[in-house]
């Protein structure tokens, strides 16, 4: 049995890595669509999403969606969590194609970086938890690191707060919905598809659309947007599931340092004295506050077994 549940967490921790990397190296596919507006993108992105899951989910989880909309789809509370969860979702897939396509890999990569962070504020704010000495240490780093590239600089980074923030409360808001990653990602694209196909129309009305009137290429690669956007997520609702929630928060921060060296390093962004700064302070940041949450786990599992007596 000990041996099995290995070999689960091993192949769970192999799956969910290499969901991170397809996530990390995805600036490198919005690239190869560079020249189409990051709006067109996201609306081609939402409708191939909705097919793409659609068949994975008639096929692997038939059983699953008819519990659900026979059981959970008529409380108000799913259809709030659904409707927000598919706004935040939105917001966040469209900062980040804006931001890869205009030169701002390094920015969306620290939004990455801090993201943990931006969810554990909120739930501070909005859940009303409480943070250890260390958490408000990296908190105040993290602050720190914002505030000097603001000055430094001369802009505040914009692109990698809207992400870390969008990205939050997207998570937040799938806390008032208990559903398969796949199935959400149905559903959420199901929300926004109207919107997404309106857009998409209006542009081919006034002629103005880039699928079916460009290159082969264009073409192919928004219709691979759907497989692109739903892969590593498929990935990962099988890996995450194997392996217990800690190492995911360890596993997360594989894409953001994969987007920064192809930022800097395939895309020539630049990386200068400042940004280097900064990312210390982020980066020092994480490390106490992934130290700080594994101390404590540590500390669970010692008293756990007094408290059961």
């Amino acid at each position: 049995m000990g041996e099995t549940m290995k070999q689960e967490k091993g192949f769970g921790v192999f799956i969910a890595a290499w969901a991170y990397i397809l996530w990390g190296i995805l600036p490198v596919y919005w690239k190869m669509i560079e020249q189409v507006p990051p709006l067109e993108i996201l609306s081609h992105r939402v409708i191939w999403s909705f097919f793409f899951v659609s068949a994975v989910v008639l096929f692997t989880k038939r059983d699953l969606l008819k519990k659900f909309l026979q059981d959970q789809i008529k409380e108000k509370k799913t259809i709030m969590g659904l409707m927000l969860a598919s706004f935040f979702i939105s917001i966040n897939w469209l900062t980040y194609i804006f931001a890869v396509n205009t030169g701002h890999i390094v920015d969306a990569s620290l939004g990455y970086y801090i993201n943990p962070l931006v969810v554990v504020l909120l739930g501070v704010f909005v859940l009303r938890e409480k943070l250890n000495f260390w958490q408000t240490t990296s908190f105040v780093l993290a602050g720190v690191g914002v505030i000097y590239m603001t000055v430094s600089i001369g802009k505040f980074p914009w692109i990698a707060v809207i992400l870390a923030v969008s990205f939050g409360l997207y998570g937040l808001s799938k806390k008032l919905i208990k559903v398969d990653a796949a199935l959400g990602l149905l559903l959420e694209t199901l929300f926004i598809s109207p919107f997404a196909l309106g857009f998409l129309v209006y542009l081919a009305v006034n002629g103005q659309q880039s699928f079916l009137s460009g290159s082969l290429h264009n073409n192919l690669f928004l219709m691979g947007t759907g497989i692109a956007t739903s892969l590593p997520l498929l990935l990962f609702g099988i890996g995450a599931q194997r392996i217990p929630l800690y190492m995911v928060g360890l596993l997360q921060y594989i894409a953001p340092t994969i987007s920064l060296i192809l930022g800097v390093l395939m895309y020539g962004e630049p990386f200068t004295r400042d940004h280097m700064i900064t990312f210390a302070c982020i980066w020092t940041a994480i490390a106490i506050f992934t130290l700080s949450n594994l101390k404590g786990r540590v500390k669970r599992k010692k008293t756990a077994p007094l408290s059961q007596e």
